[in-house]
């Protein structure tokens, strides 16, 4: 879990309160204009208990790694996940902490006007100032040098990372980071691991480039593997000058 935490030090931005909600595997590092973890937190539990419900009845739902149909009268949680998945040719768990971090960042919206939730490498941000998301690729040399510049007029966003050699998630694939840009965080949760799971080596940059083309809602994508960069679509990288600004 120790890489998976090296996110909660790259999303904590001045202007802003950061706090830590946390429950059961949900860990998740917010900032705000205020500190609204008592929300948060209320809003995690609903997230996960409509999806544990969900799975108590559906177990499919849980172990598929194909895409779904979803029972009538399914919570709106799970209903977006398996659309997402759909859309990215995924199991609908690949979506789950795009979801519950999209969730948050909405519910939060109410009392904040600038929100960003981080959830094990998967971010919504809400923001009227210009922010940059530092990207975390492990043992890459290119790991903490890019930044994804997000403006206002593109947010809310989802910013959603996957790799197939850093944290516990499962994941087929060989790359540092794919990076995937949506409106929707939970689609950019699905997408970035159907993408993920197709680069083995640099040379599967192109191919996985136009798998993201391909997906319907993907605004833009980041694959490192080594010291390879692929990037296409409405992607801004810069240098980093620092984690969170």
């Amino acid at each position: 879990m120790g890489q998976l935490r090296t996110y909660h030090n790259w999303v904590k931005y001045s202007d802003l309160v950061s706090f830590r909600v946390t429950d059961k595997e949900s860990d998740l590092q917010i900032s705000a204009m205020g500190d609204f973890r008592v929300e948060a937190l209320a809003e995690v539990r609903r997230c996960r208990a409509d999806i544990e419900c969900y799975i108590d009845q559906n177990l499919d739902f849980l172990v598929t790694l194909d895409p779904i149909d979803v029972t009538e009268g399914a919570p709106s949680i799970v209903i977006k996940m398996a659309r997402a998945a759909k859309k990215a040719g995924v199991g609908p768990m690949a979506a789950v902490a795009g979801a519950i971090a999209e969730e948050v960042g909405h519910t939060l919206m109410k009392r904040s006007a600038e929100v960003i939730v981080e959830n094990g490498g998967d971010i919504f941000i809400s923001t009227k100032n210009p922010r940059r998301i530092g990207i975390y690729a492990g043992d890459s040399p290119l790991s903490g040098k890019l930044a994804i510049e997000v403006v206002a007029e593109d947010s809310p966003l989802g910013i959603c990372t996957s790799s197939g050699t850093v944290g516990h998630s499962l994941n087929f694939g060989r790359a540092d980071a794919v990076v995937v840009l949506s409106s929707s965080t939970a689609l950019a949760d699905a997408a970035a691991t159907a993408v993920s799971n197709i680069v083995q080596t640099a040379d599967d940059i192109p191919a996985a480039i136009k798998l993201a083309q391909s997906i319907d809602g993907v605004a833009g994508v980041v694959i490192i593997i080594g010291d390879k960069l692929g990037v296409w679509g409405k992607v801004k990288l810069s240098k980093v000058q620092g984690h969170g600004e």
